[in-house]
Formats: C-alpha cells, sequence, structure tokens
C-alpha cells in the first residue's frame, strides 16, 4: 500500500496525443439562387420536427410510428447497448478486482514425493479446507488504461451518432416513400380524369360517325387513345402497391399491412413558404456522421496512446489472505493463517517489432480518420448546396408546368370545339390531349419533386433525431 501511495503521484502521466477537436471546414453563409422560387429556404432555427411542417396527420403519424416500431432502429439500438457493455468491460480495468476464494478437498500424496502435509508421508489421504481474499491493481503510471477507456467512450459516440444516422434515414425514407405514394395517386386520379375525357372523345366520334360527319378512322384513332390511356393504370396501381409495402415494412409490418389506411387518394403533402434550415455554423452539431468521424478519430488518437502505453512496463499491486487448515474446525484459527502480498513487473525486452508495428498502425489509422472527416464535411456541404438547387429549381419547373397544363386545357377545349365544328381533324383533339396528359403528369411529379427536395434536404441538414432521440432511444433501449 505505501508504494502504492509513493506511486499515486506518477498516475498523472499520460502518454500519446491528446485529442484535439478538429476545425471543420465552413462556409459564410447558404448559396443562393438567381431566381428565388415561392418557397424559400431560410436561415431560422431549423424545424427539427421537420416532417410535421407538411400539415400531413397521416404523415406525423406514420412518422412517430417508424420511431418505435422500424427493425433498422432497434438494430441500432442493441448495437448500441452492445457498445455500452463494451464500454464497461474495458473501464472496469482502472479500478482494483477483488475476489473470494473457499474449497475443502480430500487428497492423498505421494509417499515418494517431495512432501506431504498430513504427516503420514504419503501413506493415508487427508482433507484441505482453504478460505481466502484476493486484490489485485494495475498501475496506471503511463495512463494506458486511461487511454482505454478514453477509446471506449470514444466508441460508443461512433455507436450512438450511428443510431442517429438511422432514425434520421428511416424518418426521411418514411417521408420520401409516403410523398411518391401521393404522388403516384394524383397521377392515377389525373390519367382517370383523362380517361374520362378520352371516352367521351370516343363517344362523340361513334355519334358524329353515325350522322354520317366522321369517319371509322377517327373512331379507330379516339379507341386506341382510350386504350393508351387505361394501358398507365396498372403500372400506378403496382407502383402504388410497392410503396405501400416498403411503408409496411419501414413500420416492421407484413406486406400490404398499411393498404386500408394508405389506399384512399390524399394530395401530395405540400411544403410551407419558408423553411428554416438553421445557420451553417451548426451543421457539425446535427449531421450524425460528421459526429460519428469525429468520434472515430478521437477513438484512433486514444488508441495512440494505448499503443505507445505498452512499451512501458507495467506494475500491478496484488494481494491475498486467508485460511488453510486440515480439519474444519482448524480454519480461520490464528495459526491457520496465510498471506501474501507483493508488486509485479512486466516490461516488454524482445518481441520481434510487434509493439512497433502496432503504433504505426494506430498511427496511420488516425490519419484515416483525420481525412475521413475532412471528407465528411466536404461531402455534407456538397450534399445541401445541391439539395438547396434541387429545391428551388423544382419549384420553378413545378410553376412553369402549372402554366403549360392551363394551357393545354385552354388547347383542348378549343379543338374539341373546333372538331365539332368541322374546322379540324380529330388528329388535332387527340394530340392536344396526348400534351395535356403529359403535361398534367410532369406537373404531379414536380410537385412531388418539389416536396421530396425538402425532404433531402432536412436529412441532409442533418436534423430531425434531436428532438425524438431521448424519447425513441428510451422506447428502443428499456
Amino acid at each position: 500500500m505505501l508504494i502504492a501511495l509513493g506511486l499515486f503521484p506518477l498516475t498523472a502521466c499520460t502518454v500519446g496525443p491528446d485529442f484535439v477537436r478538429p476545425h471543420a471546414p465552413q462556409v459564410s453563409q447558404w448559396s443562393k439562387p438567381e431566381k428565388v422560387a415561392a418557397s424559400q429556404a431560410v436561415t431560422a432555427e431549423i424545424d427539427e420536427r421537420w416532417w410535421d411542417v407538411f400539415n400531413d396527420r397521416q404523415l406525423s403519424a406514420l412518422s412517430r410510428r417508424a420511431l418505435t416500431d422500424n427493425l433498422d432502429l432497434q438494430l441500432a439500438s442493441s448495437r448500441l447497448q452492445q457498445s455500452r457493455a463494451a464500454r464497461q468491460v474495458i473501464t472496469a480495468s482502472q479500478y482494483p478486482t477483488t475476489a473470494a476464494t473457499g474449497g475443502y478437498g480430500r487428497k492423498r500424496n505421494s509417499a515418494e514425493g517431495l512432501s506431504d502435509p498430513s504427516g503420514h508421508n504419503g501413506h493415508s489421504a487427508f482433507n484441505l479446507w482453504e478460505a481466502g481474499f484476493s486484490a489485485a491493481w494495475e498501475l496506471d503510471l503511463w495512463g494506458r488504461v486511461r487511454r482505454e477507456t478514453e477509446a471506449a467512450d470514444a466508441t460508443l459516440e461512433v455507436a450512438e451518432n450511428d443510431r442517429r444516422g438511422v432514425l434520421l434515414s428511416v424518418l426521411a425514407e418514411t417521408a420520401q416513400d409516403y410523398i411518391q405514394l401521393r404522388g403516384v395517386q394524383s397521377t392515377r386520379g389525373v390519367t382517370e380524369q383523362n380517361l374520362e375525357v378520352a371516352r367521351h372523345s370516343l363517344k362523340l366520334s361513334q355519334l358524329r360517325l353515325a350522322d354520317g360527319v366522321a369517319t371509322d378512322l377517327d373512331v379507330a384513332e379516339a379507341a386506341a387513345q382510350v386504350a393508351a390511356i387505361e394501358a398507365r393504370l396498372p403500372a400506378l396501381q403496382q407502383r402504388q402497391a410497392q410503396l405501400i409495402n416498403a411503408l409496411s415494412l419501414l413500420m416492421g409490418e407484413r406486406p400490404q399491412a398499411l393498404q386500408a389506411e394508405l389506399s384512399k387518394d390524399v394530395p401530395v403533402p405540400q411544403t410551407p413558404r419558408q423553411v428554416a434550415i438553421g445557420l451553417p455554423s451548426q451543421l457539425a452539431e446535427r449531421r450524425p456522421d460528421i459526429r460519428q468521424a469525429e468520434a472515430r478519430l478521437h477513438t484512433a488518437t486514444a488508441s495512440i496512446g494505448v499503443a505507445k502505453g505498452d512499451f512501458y512496463p507495467r506494475i500491478t499491486l496484488s494481494g491475498n489472505f486467508g485460511s488453510q487448515a486440515m480439519q474444519l474446525s482448524d480454519l480461520g484459527s490464528w495459526g491457520s493463517r496465510q498471506f501474501g502480498i507483493g508488486p509485479q513487473l512486466s516490461l516488454p525486452l524482445f518481441d520481434g517489432g510487434r509493439l512497433r508495428g502496432v503504433l504505426q498502425l494506430r498511427e496511420a489509422q488516425q490519419l484515416e480518420a483525420a481525412l475521413g472527416y475532412q471528407q465528411t464535411v466536404l461531402r455534407a456541404w456538397h450534399e445541401i448546396d445541391d439539395q438547396l438547387t434541387s429545391y428551388n429549381t423544382s419549384q420553378l419547373r413545378r410553376d412553369s408546368l402549372a402554366e403549360a397544363v392551363r394551357q393545354n386545357q385552354i388547347a383542348l377545349r378549343t379543338a374539341q370545339r373546333q372538331y365539332v365544328e368541322g374546322v379540324v381533324d380529330f388528329v388535332n383533339v387527340l394530340t392536344v390531349q396526348g400534351e395535356l396528359l403529359a403535361t398534367q403528369e410532369q406537373w404531379v411529379q414536380s410537385a412531388t419533386d418539389v416536396s421530396l427536395a425538402m425532404v433531402g434536404l432536412y436529412k441532409a441538414l442533418g436534423g430531425g433525431w434531436e428532438s425524438v432521440y431521448p424519447l425513441a432511444g428510451d422506447l428502443a433501449l428499456r
């Protein structure tokens, strides 16, 4: 114990480099588009529950459900639990280990051996009773154990941010599948409306044929138009079923489990007039992949200290106290006592370069982690810039297509009227109707793309896990 007290001041020494939080590449402000769309990204406090800004109750309900039922999230929670348990195993090395022992044996020693504690020279068996207490503690003179603990803490942070990343991906995928589903349903609605128009045109051409005004060619072309539009519906129905299945899987449900609640047509969720995206300086705190890359760099840095600590002597203080007797009645008496105490020293002398190789490996891993951190941050800025551009341009395209739809609707009504008046051929009606259907489908897809771009923007910003992570963590880890 006196030795431990004398060496205690030395435990402040810690070999290896100290971790310094890296300075992430920063941009002063978000990029600004040349032509601003109706809904703008503004520098304001980010909406953590961004899925609620769509004002779609079903989307919000599915998002909350995914937080508790998604299997990927539960797997990430299980990995987090494993990391916590592994950290507990590693950090236990900081503390002394103690153990109580006890035993009984019926023995007989050799008559030709060196000794027989029974005093009968191996001619008879004897009882041996033992009980004791032992303790051991490695003096962490060079900080190797502390570096191991530091690396374990950083590894746990990696697992925590891995779970946050899964959480963010699940929320984004839920919103994306839901928005695409509503887009498919809207496209099907447009197709069915155009089908009714095409059927009306077919009846009109049949009536005009009966009156001797139209030709068989007009009727055939009208019937072909009806069949062509009808042919679009099965593919849309298939796509709807696939998206409902995707959402069912995200909720941890069987195929088509959500068919009843999602098959009813609902408009595509619309984006708000302003989208709050926070400050550029907050990015490193929000994106789980950046936090994870930083934690990996921390782990790699601490591991260098562990590798360097292996070059130094290991001193372990150990001791034991107990009692040994041949008769149970004598166990615990003063004469049966035994004890041992003293330090143990272990110093590596020759290992063929293994320790040097481990150190070089850890230093190379730290360099890789540092480069990985820089790459992760740079990729994040690119993703955000791309998503900001996508969000703005998709709105501009949607607005232009809305005007194209309006003009095509006017053109179709004009063509139908002129056909009835005999001014144009029926092929003009079919052409205009085909253009209207195409632009309507493009408009629906562009409106869907706007909402998808907003989801992609919030995912790139790393928003969403902050407010739900503690609750989801408690539910998943209880």
